[in-house]
C-alpha cells in the first residue's frame, strides 16, 4: 500500500512550509510586498572537516544560515560571508532590497552589500569570515572571523571573485 504523500507533498508538509515562510518574513520584519522582491534565501551549511561548505549563490543575493549565524552574500561579482550580527551590539542585520543594503535591526547601522559601514552607531564594517573557494562551493572557517578595524588587509582579502 502506498502513502498518499509518496508522490506529492502532504497537506501537513505544505502547511509546515507555509508557516516557515511566514515566520521568516516576520523574522525579517518585512511587509508581504517587500518580501516578494527580497533577494534573501535561507541556506544551511554542511560541515566539511574544520570548515562549513555553502554553495556559491548563482545570483546576487543574501543567503542566511540561521544555525551558523552567517550571511553568504553575492554582490557585484564577489562572494562574502558575514556574521549575521551587527558589530555594534550583536543585533541581527537584515537586507533591505529597495535600498540595496544591510541594516541593523536595533540601531539602524547601515552597510553596503560588501559589508562596508556607511552610517549608524557601529564603528566598523560587518565582520567577515575567512573563506576559500572549492569548485562551486565556498568553504568557511566559522572559528575565524576578521574585524576590519583590527586587520584591514585580511578583511579586504576575505572575498571570492565569481
Amino acid at each position: 500500500m502506498t502513502n498518499a504523500c509518496d508522490d506529492l507533498p502532504c497537506r501537513r508538509e505544505f502547511l509546515q512550509t507555509a508557516v516557515c515562510v511566514g515566520v521568516a518574513i516576520g523574522w525579517l520584519g518585512l511587509s508581504s510586498s517587500a518580501a516578494e522582491a527580497l533577494p534573501v534565501f535561507f541556506t544551511e551549511g554542511v560541515q566539511s572537516g574544520s570548515e562549513t561548505r555553502f554553495p556559491i549563490p548563482p545570483v546576487d543575493s543574501a543567503n542566511v544560515d540561521r544555525t551558523a549565524q552567517v550571511i553568504v552574500a553575492r554582490a557585484q561579482g564577489h562572494v562574502y560571508v558575514f556574521a549575521l550580527s551587527c558589530p555594534h551590539e550583536n543585533n541581527v542585520v537584515k537586507w533591505l532590497p529597495k535600498d540595496h543594503r544591510f541594516q541593523c535591526t536595533k540601531h539602524d547601522s547601515r552597510y553596503q552589500p560588501d559589508g562596508v559601514h556607511t552610517s549608524g552607531r557601529a564603528t566598523r564594517n560587518m565582520d567577515r569570515y575567512v573563506i576559500r573557494r572549492d569548485g562551486d562551493s565556498v568553504l568557511v572557517d566559522l572559528h575565524r572571523w576578521i574585524q576590519s578595524d583590527k586587520d584591514p588587509a585580511g578583511w579586504a582579502a576575505a572575498t571570492i571573485a565569481v
